[in-house]
This record gives structure tokens, sequence and C-alpha cells, in this order.
């Protein structure tokens, strides 16, 4: 009887390691997963055509932005730090991440182009 309760009481708790180990890998997926959106949402190259402070937006020609299945244009962003707005100006050649926030297309990272 002893033995019945130690091999049990070994099967549950190996049992229990195995649940441990295949939470895990899950949780593994989602880290690739996130890994793979933020490979897909490259550094794209623009040049400043537009800017305008009091509505938060900027215009820019820009390359494909791959994440969002858009071809090269030119089109208007909401940036999502309006202070960025005080860094660009007409001309300038920038690269950036755009992204859909809360359902329009949002700058999300940009730095001057070298």
């Amino acid at each position: 009887m002893k033995a019945l309760i130690t091999s049990t009481l070994i099967l549950f708790a190996s049992l229990g390691t195995v649940a441990a180990q295949a939470a895990g890998d899950h949780a593994g997926h989602s880290m690739a997963s996130q890994a793979v959106a933020a490979a897909e949402m490259q550094m794209v190259d623009g040049q400043v055509k537009k800017v305008d402070k009091a509505a938060g937006k900027v215009t820019l020609a820009h390359g494909p932005l791959v994440n969002l299945n858009m071809p090269a244009m030119t089109m208007v962003f909401r940036v999502k730090d309006a202070g960025w707005l005080d860094q660009m100006k007409v001309g300038d050649k920038i690269r950036f991440m755009a992204d859909n926030v809360n359902g329009a297309v949002t700058v999300v990272h940009f730095e001057p182009a070298k």
C-alpha cells in the first residue's frame, strides 16, 4: 500500500512538472510572436512635407509600410508624441515606424535620418 501511495505521488509530481514546462513553452510563443510583430514594423525612410502642430499631425512622403500593407506614398500621420513635431521641419529626412493606434495611422517612433 505504501508503495502505491509513493508511486502515485511521484506520478502527480511528474505531471505537474510537465504542465509547468508546457506553460513555459507557450509563454515563449507569445514572446516569439511579439518579436515577429516588431520585426514587421521596420524603420521606414520618409521626408517631412508639412508639420501641423495645432492638429498634432505631420505629412510624410514615405516608403512602403509593410506592417500596415501600404505602398510608398505621401500621407498625413498622427504622432504618438506631439513634442516630436518641434523636432521636424519641412524637407527633413527621417526614419520612422508607424502603426494603427485607435483607428489612426500614427508615427510611433522616429529619428532623424543619418
